[in-house]
């Protein structure tokens, strides 16, 4: 149910595709597929299943031209319902960090290991002062539980952890030289996600479609951001958003707007504010990806 193109409150019905689906709009992307259009004003609101009952929250479309192609996409209500709860008590929604770069365990990997499981994280890296350092996680180790569940894939891990509050102390399963161990790790509070709530992430998505925060250490880590990179690194990109449709991505670093550099955060937010204050119908972006950088003009939606 929603309000496509304004014209007032509809209703369209299809059936449940997948599940978990990955539209790579963030790291946390675990959506529902479904085949009910879902048009422009239709995100956020309510699926229902056939009982009645509220099974996710509209979210996007796969869209190459603007219009649906029977592909739609739902936040389900169990990942909604605990994030609406955070917001409701804390006004804000904190997800823990471990502080690793990790991979996936293909054939080759777990070859060349000595690793027989199935599954698992490859730990790559060890973020420096991170809480997988103090709890003595190292390169090559593969996790292969969190918190007493299994880990299946790096994707799930990086689930798992997100849902432990800051502080919380967790049970980390590895595969460590043919040994499994058990590590006590404090959950960390991951260094993005307050400075990105900063971000006015719901107005810059609603206007330009991407969220913005700071280039801190484990962003860097996590996109491969060389430590003299300045500007303000894109968190996020809304799939069916101008900024999706210019090609920008999660990892790409905002540089210059306009014909000015950009040297953090704050510098973009208010170059965008003033952008949009003024009228412009597109704003000129210069970004850095891969040690390149192009000139992208993005229209306000």
């Amino acid at each position: 149910i929603g309000n496509p193109f304004g014209l007032g409150g509809s209703a369209t019905t299809g059936i449940v595709s997948a599940r978990g689906r990955d539209i790579r709009s963030g790291p946390f992307d675990d959506f529902l597929q479904i085949d009910a259009p879902i048009n422009r004003g239709n995100s956020g609101g309510p699926l229902f299943d056939l009982n009645g009952r509220v099974i996710g929250i509209n979210t996007a479309i796969f869209s190459p031209n603007g219009g649906n192609v029977g592909i739609g996409f739902a936040i389900p209500s169990k990942l909604a319902e605990s994030v609406i709860e955070e917001l409701r008590t804390n006004g804000r929604v904190e997800r823990g960090w471990l502080g690793v770069t990790i991979q996936p365990v293909d054939e080759a990997l777990a070859e060349a290991l000595g690793f027989d499981g199935k599954g698992g994280a490859l730990v790559a890296s060890v973020v420096p002062g991170s809480p997988a350092e103090r709890a003595g996680l190292q390169p090559g180790d593969v996790i292969i539980g969190f918190a007493g569940t299994e880990v299946t894939s790096p994707k799930s891990l990086t689930r798992q952890a997100a849902t432990v509050k800051p502080g919380t102390d967790t049970e980390i399963e590895v595969w460590r030289d043919g040994e499994h161990e058990t590590l006590d790790v404090a959950m960390g509070r991951s260094p993005s996600d307050p400075v990105a709530a900063r971000a006015d992430t719901h107005e810059k998505k609603a206007r330009l479609g991407f969220a913005l925060a700071e280039l801190t250490p484990a962003g860097r880590e996590r996109f491969r951001i060389g430590d003299a990179m300045k500007g303000a690194l894109i968190v996020q990109v809304d799939p069916g958003g101008p900024a999706a449709a210019k090609g920008l991505r999660p990892g790409d670093v905002i540089v210059g707007i306009g014909q000015r550099p950009v040297d953090d955060l704050d510098a973009a937010r208010r170059a965008i504010e003033t952008a949009r204050e003024d009228g412009h119908g597109t704003i000129l972006l210069r970004v850095a990806r891969g040690g390149d950088s192009t000139f992208v003009a993005v229209p306000f939606a």
